[in-house]
């Protein structure tokens, strides 16, 4: 069966979006990683599908897919682009209106130049809900992992994550760390591990390596994760430029209490088909 895709990106954050509005099944996950191979398939970071909601509220559903083919929980720099195909797809002409995620409802508004900025879900720091099985209260923990002691402070975006700060992201050992972490029994499901420069108040780095994806050159939920702990230990301010490999995202959470919100771009780069 041939499956029609956009491919799309958000900061660099790359996917494949198919149209499964008429009930067509989700692709095993097999059929994932060969479309998410990068030398023989389309490659991607994340598959998102866009499917009729059952809520009356929300223009659309969308499903995620990791390129080892695993199901995914939140996708900011996705959900943007599921944004802007709705929109090109002429399924709402509004320009604030509802996506529901595998994270729950998602509420979207259009902004100018391609962007889209969404309401993401409230962080939550709870260990049991990250999850992350731990006797300590947070706000930071302490593993030894690699035969060294990482520190790091954990938070859930509708999935988890780790974010370490770090003098110099350039030079972080991303991987080592992030794949040690992701293998510990102290993460039952897996986590995104994110590695953080504070430049200033209103202004961090971020490298994010993802479960199910290797590092990426962007994430959305990674960068509203880093941002919420970082206020949280009371280092940055409530509206803060994330600068990633792949580009700039803007979080804003001015009230702990409340959803955090990303603002970021879009881009379509091409249509195809896969046989």
């Amino acid at each position: 069966m041939s499956l029609r895709f956009s491919k799309m990106h958000g900061a660099g954050n790359d996917f494949v979006l198919l149209d499964l509005r008429d009930g067509s099944p989700l692709p095993d996950a097999a059929t994932a990683r060969a479309i998410g191979d990068r030398h023989t398939g389309v490659g991607f970071d994340q598959l998102l599908t866009i499917e009729k909601s059952a809520h009356p509220d929300c223009v659309a559903r969308y499903r995620i897919l990791n390129s080892d083919g695993t199901l995914a929980q939140q996708c900011g720099n996705g959900a943007r682009c599921v944004a802007a195909w709705v929109k090109r797809a002429g399924m709402t002409t509004a320009s604030k209106f509802l996506l529901d995620s595998p994270a729950g409802i998602i509420d979207v508004q259009c902004l100018e130049n391609e962007r889209y900025s969404l309401l993401m879900s409230v962080p939550d720091f709870v260990p049991a809900t990250i999850p992350l099985v731990t006797d300590n209260s947070g706000p930071l923990y302490r593993l030894t992992v690699e035969n060294e002691t990482v520190e790091f402070a954990a938070v859930s975006m509708g999935n988890p994550h780790a974010l370490i700060q770090v003098d110099d992201v350039a030079n972080a050992p991303v991987e080592r760390i992030a794949k040690a972490l992701q293998a510990s029994s102290n993460f039952p499901e897996s986590v995104n591990v994110g590695f953080a420069q504070i430049i200033s108040p209103t202004h961090i780095k971020l490298r994010v390596y993802e479960r199910g994806a290797g590092e990426t050159l962007a994430c959305g939920s990674g960068a509203c994760a880093a941002v919420a702990a970082l206020i949280s230990l009371g280092k940055l301010e409530s509206n803060v430029r994330v600068s990633l490999p792949g580009g700039d995202l803007q979080i804003e959470w001015t009230d702990k209490a409340a959803p955090i919100r990303m603002s970021g771009p879009i881009a379509f780069v091409f249509e195809g088909e896969w046989l």
